[in-house]
């Protein structure tokens, strides 16, 4: 989805919005990483993301992730060694189409995203406070069942394929409250793989 047609069209008032229901429409920043950080999805070389065959089926299925919840669009998304980080869009104005589920639908926690800064700047123990812990709304279509689905969907395929691979079980999510905070998430996403050296998810993909 495209920068212009996010602009004007979801804003709400705050980013910690304990009274939101994830099945409305909005654009979402979604983070979701490795069990224990390991690299599952590949390696970065001379600042690109070689994926490995766990990291072809992430890629993958996140892009499927449209055509089994029809009112989700995607945004600017990117596959790392350890996590992945994408925008994903509800629209309930395309919500009156039958929906298909990826796979059994995984639920549980998510965490509110810190800011890009604080994703630049804090200790990776800092970063993975849990903070203000809450239950995603789990309803079908919310962010927790899209991600849930998501999630299952790639360990699924992958452990049929002969892979290892393995979620954290919690996944981080932010609110996107206006264009000027779609478009720093967006570059930060880009980046990404250029900017490795300083992330603070690295870790040397050992347990």
């Amino acid at each position: 989805m495209s920068q212009g047609k996010f602009q004007n069209k979801y804003r709400i008032s705050s980013i910690r919005a304990q009274w939101w229901d994830y099945g409305w429409s909005g654009a979402y920043f979604i983070t979701i990483c490795t069990q224990n950080r390991e690299h599952y999805f590949g390696e970065i070389q001379n600042n690109k993301m070689i994926l490995s065959h766990v990291g072809i089926i992430a890629d993958l299925l996140w892009h499927q992730i449209p055509k089994h919840h029809k009112n989700v669009e995607l945004g600017d998304f990117v596959v790392m060694p350890n996590h992945i980080h994408g925008i994903l869009i509800i629209d309930k104005q395309l919500d009156n189409v039958n929906v298909d589920n990826m796979d059994n639908v995984e639920t549980g926690h998510a965490l509110s995203l810190p800011s890009i800064q604080m994703l630049q700047t804090s200790s990776p123990v800092e970063f993975q406070k849990p903070g203000l812990k809450r239950f995603q709304n789990i309803g079908k279509n919310t962010i927790s069942s899209i991600v849930g689905s998501y999630k299952s969907a790639v360990t699924k395929h992958a452990n049929r394929l002969g892979y290892t691979h393995q979620w954290q079980k919690l996944f981080y999510d932010n609110i996107i409250r206006d264009n000027n905070q779609y478009q720093r998430i967006s570059d930060y996403i880009v980046s990404n793989p250029e900017n490795w050296a300083k992330d603070k998810f690295k870790t040397d993909g050992k347990s």
